[in-house]
């Protein structure tokens, strides 16, 4: 009697394995719009960086910073 559970549990058990495998052999990857909106919000944050990275008060912040650090007594 508990060998029959056991071939059972197992059966049911393999079943449960061989359903996750094929569910997660589905997902290929990306479409082509996940990557086109991917590559438009990187360049959009790309964009962003760079106009805040390059405004009067980041430069001199950044200046500023680099200055202390180049006079600093060794």
């Amino acid at each position: 009697m508990d060998l029959v559970k056991v071939g059972t549990f197992r059966t049911v058990l393999h079943g449960w394995w061989r359903v996750r495998r094929a569910a997660t052999r589905q997902d290929a990857g990306m479409s082509t719009t996940e990557y086109a909106m991917g590559t438009i919000a990187a360049a959009a944050f790309a964009a962003v960086l760079y106009k805040v990275l390059t405004s009067g008060a980041v430069a001199k912040a950044l200046e500023s910073v680099i200055g202390r650090a180049l006079d600093a007594p060794f």
